[in-house]
């Protein structure tokens, strides 16, 4: 019976050890995850203050001398909180911060997660039309990148020889 119960115990680290997590625990606890970015996004004035857990990928990025605005196309996160553009999304929204936000880094296409406080909704045009926008304050962020190990599977299954140089 104890070694069953070690081997259980050593596959459970063995798997939480697949599993990296971009954003601090503590913000993770604030962020209200049954409150999704659609629901938000029909009314935001009902939510503000609410944390919430979200992604995307970069729009467009803006700062001015009261901070640094960036513009997100909203996409589902998977369960290594990394944004999944192939899920489609359920609209954009602007993420504020009192700091500037290098416009190299926040690239345009270049995916984020964050967590947020819910400050209102802000009106502006968007290919010649009115689009309201939810306005999360940046709590904190995590920008992924391109080349980041943790983007693909840690996982991988195959038979044969590998080479490599």
């Amino acid at each position: 019976m104890p070694i069953r119960l070690l081997f259980v115990l050593v596959i459970a680290c063995t798997l939480a050890g697949c599993t990296r997590q971009v954003i601090s625990r503590e913000s993770l606890l604030l962020a209200e995850r049954s409150l999704s970015f659609a629901v938000v996004r029909e009314n935001p004035h009902a939510y503000v203050g609410r944390h919430l857990l979200l992604g995307g990928a970069v729009a467009e990025t803006a700062n001015r001398p009261e901070g640094a605005e960036l513009e997100v196309v909203q996409f589902s996160l998977d369960s290594d909180d990394r944004p999944q553009e192939k899920r489609g999304s359920e609209g954009r929204f602007l993420a504020r911060s009192s700091e500037f936000l290098d416009p190299l880094i926040f690239s345009r296409g270049r995916l984020v997660t964050l967590v947020g406080t819910v400050t209102g909704v802000t009106e502006r045009r968007l290919d010649g039309t009115s689009y309201r926008y939810p306005v999360i304050a940046i709590r904190e962020m995590y920008v992924w990148r391109p080349e980041d190990p943790y983007a693909q599977p840690a996982v991988h299954f195959g038979i044969g020889v590998g080479v490599g140089f």
